[in-house]
């Protein structure tokens, strides 16, 4: 009950003085049409990567790349901005032991392990 008193009194106080009435506070979606969407809100790298997935585009890598056979035919796609780049082959599942190899650009190369074939990509930086 004094806290309501004091409240009241304070904000008659303030009110007298600066001769402005106090109006009360809007809520932030009393003045929107609803909730933003996600594309609404994003700003800087998620909004260009929102609009670049709206392309049909991945710049970043985010999504899981394509599955290869790792065939001669069908290699394994390792995208790199060089020309060579150092590649791990886990060859089977159950494996704890990773076999390290380099690739270079040009022909496919094999894995000395489990023979599966890799092939290196140029990949372009999106900035």
């Amino acid at each position: 009950m004094a806290g309501r008193l004091l409240l009241r009194t304070c904000t008659k106080t303030l009110q007298l003085r600066s001769h402005v009435l106090a109006t009360r506070p809007h809520r932030a979606m009393g003045t929107l049409k609803g909730i933003p969407t996600d594309e609404e809100q994003a700003a800087g790298l998620e909004r260009r990567v929102m609009q670049a997935f709206k392309q049909g585009k991945d710049p970043y890598s985010i999504l899981k790349p394509k599955q290869y056979g790792g065939t001669k035919e069908d290699p394994h796609i390792v995208p790199c901005i060089g020309t060579k780049r150092l590649v791990g082959c886990v060859c089977e599942e159950d494996n704890t032991a990773i076999v390290w190899f380099w690739l270079h650009e040009g022909d496919c190369h094999r894995c000395p392990s489990c023979g599966s074939h890799y092939k290196l990509v140029h990949h372009e930086l999106p900035h």
